[in-house]
């Protein structure tokens, strides 16, 4: 029987997934083909979904992107054997792409059937979860310590002094908190990996549960999701099936559940205390801190609260020791980061790499310039709020610390590239728009300043005082910076200034061509 890989990932059925399986199971069954169709994740090569992959002895050759109108035609050249076929990309495994990344957090995501219990494990599944129960909980904490894992949901804070906190609170409840309301711009890796390997994020939060004492879960997902949400409930269901979570696990004596819940799309709730709040079923409102979530946080009890990518990322380093992973990365970015290429660029996906790459590499080698094949003008790293990087910036590495010392961020890794089109006066002021629209509303400086910052920019577009307004948008973004309760209001700045640094010109236009 021949194995169809088809992909059950948002970005393939945009682009025409689920009709292109239905057509190829009908041809299928109209030719007296016996196959077999898993829909699997994706493999981060955007530009070609829907990649339909089949399994030959040589390997998994894949074919895109397809469309419902190919079917025949791949059928005609005997793709189900890797015939040769106009859209055919070669082994998959050896595409350029591919052999160019280091996977680690999504080694498995597009090659196993994500719901499969049986393919997790027979893919190195539950190892790390196995070699926690044998080593204990405090030197879990221990090996993610000395891993140098750090938050990937932007702030990079190391993940096992969180950790560490929560498992030396008072044992009673506690909970572990995965953070997926991703919901930065050109950023979809928690989308991903929740959709092509689920099991590894369950068998992170398991790992963590373990660690600290918790005995529940929560997932934070954002509304925009629908088939997260459907996959990931149904890998819950199927791991409860395998025993893999629920009452004494495997006869570790140790129990643990979770629960995915949906948020509403509010931004800021990527910001973990507002989380914690819309997760208790309140407004999402920003918290003052302290107390710390790790001290007091869902319900009031001790919380872990981490990114999917970085909980994916724990069941590695517990198979195969902090120092594997530790050795890769540079300075204090130690491992790798699923980097989100979006934007003007010929080539869009999910590349993880280690960290220390140059950007330029990254936006010229890997993504292939712009797709309209104008020159590139800037380049946003970190999402909506995080600051446009000019070309003559390119060497610089992706590292924590070397971004923050240019006034920049990483963020969650997404990537977005302009062209020498944009206006990048405009673009500062859609990040201060963005600011006023999801800000929570709880401190002045967020809620008033980005207000502010939006008609100040206006202002300057229009030609009025320029010079005079230009210093107050410098002052508005100063107080927004230090002076707003969480990191929606304090990075919002982050567009705006680099915007005025590096491109002064754009905002010295005059009023007509500024308003054309």
């Amino acid at each position: 029987m021949a194995k169809v890989y088809i992909p059950l990932d948002m970005a393939a059925v945009a682009m025409g997934a689920d009709k292109l399986a239905a057509a190829v199971a009908q041809e299928a069954a109209a030719r007296g083909e016996n196959i077999e169709i898993v829909r699997n994740g994706s493999r981060g090569m955007l530009w070609l979904e829907p990649l339909i992959e089949v399994e030959t002895p040589a390997g998994r050759v894949g074919y895109g992107p397809a469309k419902v109108s190919d079917v025949a035609s791949l059928f005609d050249a005997g793709f189900l054997a890797g015939g040769a076929h106009a859209l055919c990309v070669g082994i998959v495994d050896e595409h350029p792409w591919m052999k160019k990344q280091n996977r680690v957090t999504f080694v498995r995501c597009g090659v196993i059937d994500p719901l499969s219990v049986a393919e997790y494990e027979a893919h190195d599944g539950f190892k790390g979860l196995k070699r926690a129960f044998e080593i204990g909980p405090a030197a879990v904490v221990e090996e993610v310590t000395k891993s140098g894992l750090r938050g990937r949901g932007g702030a990079g804070f190391p993940t096992g002094i969180k950790w560490k906190t929560v498992a030396d609170c008072p044992p009673g409840q506690k909970y572990v908190v995965v953070n997926a309301d991703e919901g930065d711009s050109g950023t979809f890796a928690d989308r991903m990996i929740m959709e092509g390997d689920p099991l590894s994020l369950i068998e992170g939060m398991l790992i963590c549960g373990y660690a600290v004492g918790a005995s529940k879960g929560y997932i934070y997902l954002r509304s925009e999701y629908p088939i997260v949400a459907k996959v990931f409930q149904a890998a819950i269901e199927k791991a409860h099936e395998a025993g893999w979570l629920g009452k004494n696990i495997k006869g570790s004596g140790f129990d643990f559940d979770i629960e995915q819940r949906i948020g509403a799309g509010a931004y800021v709730c990527g910001e973990e205390t507002s989380l914690l709040e819309s997760l208790e079923g309140k407004r999402g409102i920003v918290r003052a801190k302290p107390p710390l979530p790790a001290h007091v946080g869902l319900f009031g009890k001790p919380t872990v609260i981490n990114n999917v990518l970085s909980m994916a990322t724990v069941p590695m380093i517990m198979e195969k020791g902090a120092q594997h992973y530790a050795d890769l990365g540079v300075g204090r970015s130690r491992g790798t980061m699923p980097l989100q290429i979006a934007g003007n660029v010929k080539y869009g996906g999910l590349f993880e790499t280690d960290f220390g790459i140059p950007l330029g590499t990254v936006v010229i080698e890997i993504a292939g310039g712009t797709r309209s094949g104008r020159p590139i003008r800037a380049v946003q790293v970190g999402g909506p709020l995080g600051a446009y990087v000019p070309v003559s910036l390119f060497d610089l590495p992706i590292d924590y610390e070397a971004f923050a010392a240019k006034d920049s961020l990483i963020g969650h890794g997404g990537i977005v590239v302009f062209d020498d089109t944009v206006d990048m006066a405009w673009m500062a002021r859609f990040g201060m728009e963005f600011c006023a629209i999801e800000s929570c509303g709880k401190c002045t400086p967020c809620r008033i300043g980005s207000t502010r910052g939006v008609e100040t920019i206006d202002k300057i577009r229009d030609g009025q005082n320029v010079e005079a307004n230009i210093e107050l948008l410098k002052d508005l973004c100063h107080t927004m910076k230090f002076g707003s309760l969480c990191a929606l209001g304090g990075f919002a700045p982050y567009p705006v200034e680099s915007a005025l640094r590096h491109f002064p010109e754009d905002f010295h236009k005059p009023a007509l061509e500024a308003a054309e």
